[in-house]
């Protein structure tokens, strides 16, 4: 009896080890290029700055969506220009939403701005009927504010136009004007 169970707990020690080694060969085998490609880090491994394309030092990459760490803090709209994104933060730094807009041809330069006035509905300076306008800045002689198209579009600008409208779709455009009221900061980053 001493031998047959021996030979069974052989038998299982043997079966659980081949599904260990095919489960590992299962995940080796899909694991992305990307990650399979890497040198493995040792303890003698010294680390290294990366290095963009252009040869400089690499940014680490950032999560889109968070607001960005430039942009102050307390409740705020944050307009991010190369991101053309929007976000609106509440008093504890969190971002209660964000959503993509459409920048104007002319862009206030990156800092602190206030919310100055806002328009129920007016025609805007491309002629596009609008709604929900929350202007913040002037540059240039124009007026720059956030809006939506009563139409729910969201075209590029005519570059031979001098437009300050930050257009964004009806439902973002209905969240920023509860949100942004007069006297709101706005803070525009790069």
């Amino acid at each position: 009896m001493a031998r047959s169970s021996s030979g069974f707990v052989a038998g299982l020690t043997a079966a659980a080890v081949a599904a260990v080694c095919f489960l590992a060969y299962q995940a080796s085998a899909n694991v992305p290029a990307d990650l399979s490609a890497k040198p493995r880090a040792t303890a003698t491994a010294t680390p290294s700055t990366p290095t963009s394309p252009s040869g400089g030092p690499k940014r680490p990459a950032r999560d889109p969506l968070a607001v960005p760490a430039d942009s102050g803090t307390g409740e705020r709209v944050v307009y991010g220009l190369a991101d053309r994104r929007v976000w609106l933060v509440s008093g504890d730094g969190r971002a209660t939403r964000t959503f993509t807009v459409m920048p104007s041809t002319v862009s206030p330069p990156p800092g602190a701005y206030a919310v100055t006035s806002r328009s129920g509905t007016v025609r805007g300076s491309d002629g596009v009927q609008i709604e929900h306008v929350v202007r913040f800045a002037t540059t240039q002689d124009v007026a720059i504010g956030f809006s939506a198209a009563v139409d729910g579009s969201m075209p590029e600008p005519d570059p031979t136009r001098k437009t300050g409208g930050v257009r964004m779709k009806r439902a973002d455009g209905n969240a920023l004007w509860s949100f942004a009221v007069i006297g709101t900061k706005v803070v525009v980053v790069s």
